[in-house]
């Protein structure tokens, strides 16, 4: 990353933070970055949205993080759009004619089918998440214009058609090198911050030599988007065969495959009518006929994650910090629970807020939670591969999905509500997601975090805690209010990610957030 010799690395920067990538990791992070004070520039090579088939569903992490930034009648509006395609794809495969309707499906392990009557919804894991179980299935794109859409708002500058080429970094920030795609001239913008949001081929990462270790991949599959006949014999859901596994539905149209005879040999070239067809064929015995394909894409199951989210003046997020299967839909979730995780931290060492220090937590609370993800897509790799062994666990792993306590752990796992934070603190809720308490005057927690600040909340109306927030004037928000439902519940500091910092109970024991404000927030201001 040396300096071009005409580069200039000294002049006050034209951005606080540039974003390579609008994808919704690049979108949600711009715009919590704007929320936190910082001027942020995206840059984007697409000309639009891309509307290649992608991730199809939000679990509970990310809902409650776009709720708590009040993106849920959005985000709601968007699911009964995906939930009218799906009852359009019943109706064409009979669905509707069926007098006993199929169990309520809860997600899947491996292909393995979770029955939402089989979950338990009294385990303490899913208390507190507020009204968001109405939304789930949002596909990517509607997500991605969603989340565009609510940074424009926010003033957030987006160039399309920018390509990122390099950039040199110093102790002062970040000059980044930018091309336009119709072929203008390049040119170069100062930055105190860059943040790769461009995807598993990040080339953020690569030029900054961070490794990427992991595992290699084993399959190749295919999902798309395709007029085609001779369906009827497929089953809906997620089916496993000799050959592999797909999944037909739950949009029309929508077919998945795959096949355990190692990566692709060409990723980058659109996938033909021909080549889906025979994918289909293969994996389904059955003869499909593919017309044509409106959206597609191949995918393996390489697992990388980067050592590191963080070097010097560039950060990582999304999946240029890791990659994996799509097997339960958690590549979408992890990127936001990265974008949310890192958006206000930037943004106060930005501000001079907080110290630079502030960053190491960035990678310390989200490397394991990506670890986990990718052990957790390797494992349904080892369930779903078409040799004896494999089959056998399947059928065990089979039979404990069919059980109330297996579907709750799994649904667990999926939806996210087992993630914290190992915090300072011994209060339970300390590293926790805040459950979105009803207070007394009929809003609840989620209504007060829509600004991306920080929220002091006095549950006991206690002027001498309310005092402790003296200085964090616009990073630290303090709300008295009275909360009927947890009043054993003095309390509560929550981190503008929702996370809480601190909290106390009304018996008095952990009465002062002095420490938890000093080490999220900095120093009070005058200290």
């Amino acid at each position: 990353m040396s300096a071009d010799a005409n580069t200039e690395t000294n002049h006050e920067p034209d951005y606080d933070v540039v974003v390579s990538g609008a994808g919704p990791v690049g979108l949600l992070l711009a715009a919590e970055l704007t929320l936190g004070g910082a001027r942020v520039l995206v840059v984007e090579r697409l000309t639009d949205v891309d509307e290649t088939i992608k991730a199809g569903g939000l679990n509970s992490t990310t809902t409650v993080a776009l709720y708590r930034r009040g993106l849920l009648p959005a985000l709601t509006e968007l699911h009964e759009e995906a939930m009218s395609r799906f009852k359009e794809f019943k109706r064409a495969h009979g669905g509707d004619n069926n007098p006993v309707p199929p169990p309520k499906f809860a997600g899947h392990f491996s292909g393995i089918m979770l029955r939402a009557d089989l979950l338990d919804e009294s385990d303490p894991a899913f208390a507190g998440l507020g009204p968001v179980d109405r939304v789930g299935l949002v596909p990517q794109a509607p997500l991605e214009r969603l989340l565009g859409r609510h940074a424009e708002g926010l003033g957030v500058e987006v160039r399309r058609q920018v390509e990122l080429t390099g950039f040199d970094t110093d102790e002062e920030g970040v000059t980044v090198r930018l091309a336009p795609t119709d072929g203008s001239a390049p040119y170069a913008v100062r930055a105190g911050w860059l943040v790769g949001c461009d995807g598993g081929r990040s080339l953020v990462r690569k030029l900054t030599g961070i490794e990427f270790p992991g595992t290699a991949p084993e399959i190749t599959g295919y999902q798309a988007i395709a007029d085609m006949t001779g369906t009827e014999p497929l089953r809906g859901g997620w089916n496993t065969t000799d050959v592999g596994t797909y999944a037909f539905g739950p949009l029309p149209g929508r077919i998945l495959t795959v096949e355990f005879d190692g990566p692709p040999a060409d990723r980058q070239s659109p996938v033909t009518a021909e080549e889906l067809q025979a994918s289909v064929r293969r994996v389904t015995g059955v003869d499909v006929t593919v017309h044509k394909v409106h959206s597609s894409t191949r995918f393996t199951d390489n697992c990388r994650q980067a050592d590191t989210y963080h070097a010097g003046r560039v950060l990582l997020a999304g999946d240029a910090a890791h990659v994996h299967s799509p097997f339960g839909g958690q590549g979408l979730n992890l990127g936001v629970g990265d974008a949310m995780n890192l958006g206000w931290k930037l943004a106060l060492v930005v501000r001079g807020r907080a110290p630079v220090e502030l960053l190491d937590s960035y990678t310390v609370e989200r490397h394991p939670i990506g670890a986990w993800v990718l052990d957790w897509t390797r494992a349904q790799i080892a369930v779903m591969r078409p040799e004896p062994h494999s089959r056998a666990l399947r059928e065990v792993v089979t039979d404990l999905a069919g059980t109330v306590d297996g579907t709750t752990y799994l649904v667990k796992r999926i939806s996210g509500v087992w993630q914290h934070y190992d915090l300072p603190g011994d209060h339970p809720l300390t590293g926790r997601s805040a459950p979105d308490l009803e207070l007394a005057d009929g809003t609840r927690l989620a209504d007060h975090l829509h600004n991306g600040r920080a929220l002091l909340l006095d549950l006991a109306d206690d002027p001498k805690l309310r005092a402790r927030a003296d200085g964090y004037e616009g990073v630290v928000d303090v709300l008295t209010a009275a909360c009927p439902g947890r009043p054993e519940l003095g309390a509560v500091l929550v981190r503008p990610d929702g996370i809480t910092a601190w909290a106390a109970d009304t018996d008095g024991a952990e009465d002062d957030p002095s420490d938890a404000l000093r080490l999220w927030f900095g120093a009070p201001l005058g200290a």
